[in-house]
């Protein structure tokens, strides 16, 4: 289907449920045109909503709030999508992104707890929107400094071509990730603290697995100047819990985001570390295994919520309704606003909240599953649930009365719609569809030397990792990078 029949199937679908006062209900829209508009309107909440002085992604939108530097790693990643795809120009596109790591690199960096941006190549997790420095007494974020620099080495290995904005984005990109000092958080060697605050030092928690730390480390073992030891890799797969779950064996870790993030920007399709050779799978195939896991608890339903099914699952970290309980159906239900929701076997946490990133995102992994959640999600809620920059946060049908709700709002006879989106969350729909739809993040992130070097000194071996370039030779990407 060409883009402009796309594009005039949706809108003759839109305007005809606009004079239909049951708007909210069905739209019959081909897959493939739904999966464009969710995948545009998402790229669109990055584009819109970064503020124009320090080009910072807010944390959550429309409700006023602070900047995450993680929604700006996905931010920076989303800029690259929407060049590719023309919903923006390469010019604009490539603009954009240097304004953002220019940012970075001229922020205000020091050990003070005040006034500054972050502190030995690492950023708070919230920053001010205006100012760009910290926000109230937030930590020096290990993982979500990951995810920015994650989206900082796609730029880096995206704009390659010859001219003075790109090879600025090379240069910075390079210098951002080259003063990121890893060593600095090896409090308990060889495993990476969680984080740092000025008033009380590191954190008393590592990164050990499996969760989007995965990242984490292979950005670590990546370094060119402040890299951790490979001994760190078999201490973080130590940890690992392989486990049998609503049928499936595989690493488990309860919110999906765990298995998502990281996937994100790494193709782990046919390359494996020592952990998963001993397995016979790779990551990919286990965040497969993972979504197939929450789709069958989903169908199982074993705490009763009101909806789940077939074509109606995803556990992972949201927003919620409420902070409490409510007896519903003569039954004792408790609900809480933000927070992880998931199941594994130690651990479950589910309280009827379904956020469509969650099975959106593992559209690359099981799109026989997630596919036909998409456009049952889109389909039975309308614009209850898909509204400006496509779904948001999450819904919750179990709770579809009059009630006070902390935020969001109900519809009666429908269920609860938050009235948020969350930039943690748009991040991995709008780039999770990317790499199903071409492969574009992954490809791209093929050719970081970086990404390889760490891959390879975690002992990941196998597929296109053999035939990838050492740095040298990868270096075509990175034209200028160093001069």
């Amino acid at each position: 289907m060409s883009r402009k029949l796309a594009v005039l199937l949706i809108f003759l679908a839109l305007f005809s449920c606009a004079s239909d006062p049951a708007r909210h209900r069905a739209v019959t829209v081909p897959d493939d045109a739904v999966l464009a508009d969710l995948q545009q309107r998402t790229f669109r909440f990055f584009w819109d909503t970064a503020d124009p002085g320090t080009h910072l992604i807010p944390d959550r939108w429309p409700t006023p709030s602070f900047s995450s530097i993680a929604a700006v790693g996905f931010g920076l990643t989303a800029y690259g999508i929407g060049a590719e795809r023309g919903w923006v120009t390469r010019e604009e596109a490539a603009a954009r992104t240097l304004a953002t790591l220019q940012f970075f690199l001229d922020a205000p960096m020091g050990p003070d707890p005040t006034g500054m941006t972050g502190y030995k190549g690492f950023y708070y997790h919230f920053l001010d929107m205006q100012t760009g420095t910290r926000f109230k007494d937030v930590e020096l974020s290990t993982i979500d400094t990951t995810l920015l620099l994650a989206g900082v080495l796609f730029s880096e290995s995206y704009f390659d071509r010859d001219n003075p904005t790109e090879l600025s984005i090379r240069q910075a990109a390079e210098a951002l990730y080259q003063r990121a000092d890893w060593t600095f958080f090896l409090a308990r060697p060889p495993l990476v603290s969680m984080g740092w605050t000025p008033e009380n030092g590191l954190h008393t928690y590592d990164w050990h697995g499996y969760d989007e730390g995965m990242i984490l480390y292979i950005l670590a073992l990546g370094s060119p100047t402040h890299p951790i030891d490979p001994a760190a890799w078999s201490a973080w797969t130590a940890t690992y819990k392989w486990e049998s779950w609503y049928g499936q064996e595989y690493v488990t870790f309860p919110p999906l985001f765990g298995h998502q993030f990281s996937e994100v920007w790494v193709d782990f399709r046919g390359i494996q570390d020592a952990f998963m050779r001993a397995h016979g799978i790779d990551y990919f195939e286990n965040s497969r295994r993972a979504a197939l896991s929450q789709h069958a608890y989903a169908i199982a339903n074993p705490g009763g919520w009101r909806g789940y099914g077939e074509n109606m699952w995803g556990l992972s970290a949201c927003d919620g309704p409420l902070d409490g309980t409510l007896t519903i159906d003569g039954r004792s239900r408790k609900f809480i606003t933000y927070g992880a929701r998931g199941t594994a076997p130690a651990w479950t946490n589910d309280d009827g909240t379904i956020t469509p990133m969650a099975a959106t995102a593992s559209i690359a992994f099981a799109p026989e599953i997630a596919r036909p959640a998409i456009m049952e999600m889109r389909r039975r809620f309308g614009d209850h649930l898909y509204q400006r920059y496509g779904f948001v946060d999450a819904f919750n049908e179990t709770i579809d009365f009059d009630t006070p709700v902390k935020m969001g709002h109900v519809v009666p006879g429908v269920g609860w719609f938050d009235g948020d989106y969350l930039g943690i969350d748009q991040g991995p729909i709008v780039c999770m569809l990317e790499n199903y739809r071409s492969g574009l993040i992954w490809n791209t992130m093929r050719k970081n030397p970086h990404i390889v070097q760490g891959l390879k000194r975690a002992g990941f071996t196998g597929g296109w990792l053999d035939v990838a370039g050492t740095r040298s030779s990868a270096s075509a990407t990175l034209v200028g990078a160093h001069n």
